[in-house]
């Protein structure tokens, strides 16, 4: 099963340091999610990481920065939001609901399902999340596999339970990013050591 770590929606002062480190650590898939920001933010953030690792970051916005930093691809936070004109590379997008997966995935190198585990954790918003059942159900029908990721509350704990849904991949933020304070803190040796923790156990 696939890992991917999605950045916080904010930049913070230690962020191309603990990208950096995480990179060293093995992290092979990164989502550079900063919703509603400048672009100049992202390009700085960029042009502090090694560009040896830039091969291994999907952005969500400001999509001219895929050729211009050669990142890995595009992530469209919706199912339905056309294609940048021209654009031919990796394409990835986040469905709302298991109905939108089918069609999703035709168009897609992989797609993530949102909300997957967020009633296990807690309910975000107004979107209920699918229950177990409806996942079982979706999975039989293959709607779930190796080309969707889950999305929403998943840790170290519950990511067995995506695997045995059929899920080819989990995406994980607050599990990670909840053991750094960046406020306060500079020293993120727990952040490492907990990402090195949900890569025995997930991958």
């Amino acid at each position: 099963m696939k890992l991917i770590i999605m950045t916080l929606p904010t930049f913070f002062v230690e962020e191309d340091k603990i990208l950096t480190s995480l990179f060293d650590e093995g992290l092979d898939n990164l989502h550079l999610y900063k919703p509603n920001s400048t672009p100049i933010y992202s390009e700085r953030l960029l042009t502090l990481i090694n560009s040896d690792y830039h091969s291994k970051i999907t952005v969500h916005e400001h999509f001219y920065l895929k050729e211009e930093y050669r990142l890995r691809g595009i992530h469209i936070d919706d199912a339905t939001t056309p294609v940048p004109q021209g654009y031919k590379g990796r394409l990835c997008r986040t469905c709302h609901s298991i109905d939108e997966l089918k069609e999703a995935k035709k168009k897609s190198d992989y797609v993530f399902l949102n909300n997957v585990f967020d009633n296990m954790n807690e309910n975000k918003g107004n979107d209920m999340p699918p229950a177990m059942d409806n996942l079982r159900e979706a999975a039989r029908k293959g709607l779930i596999d190796k080309k969707v990721y889950a999305l929403g509350g998943v840790n170290a704990d519950n990511a067995n339970m995506a695997k045995e849904l059929g899920f080819g991949g989990v995406v994980i933020c607050e599990d990670l990013w909840d053991k750094f304070n960046i406020h306060r803190e500079s020293d993120y040796k727990e952040l490492i050591n907990h990402f090195e923790r949900l890569r025995k156990t997930i991958c």
